[in-house]
């Protein structure tokens, strides 16, 4: 699967609370699940209004369709080309 990082506009979205983002969660578990292919949420990040989205798929068209079934915006999907980090440096 490839990865992709998905931006999403959320006014307020850094005001959210824990049992908001629970919500947000199963809501996004059952879009996952009703998708019928491999599809894996890795992690998300929330900042002052949006939020940034790890998601692994096979294509792009099956990250909006994620976004679609669970009423997600889906502003930007970028596919990740590659990952680095300190432990790159050697």
């Amino acid at each position: 699967m490839k990865r992709f990082i998905i931006e999403r506009e959320i006014p307020g979205a850094g005001e959210l609370t824990e049992q908001q983002l629970a919500e947000i969660a199963r809501t996004s578990n059952t879009a996952a699940a009703s998708l019928g292919v491999d599809y894996t949420w890795v992690t998300s990040y929330v900042t002052g209004d949006k939020v940034y989205c790890v998601h692994e798929a096979e294509d792009a068209e099956t990250i909006y369709e994620h976004a679609r079934r669970g009423g997600f915006p889906a502003d930007s999907v970028c596919q990740v080309s590659a990952e680095f980090g300190p432990h790159s440096a050697g």
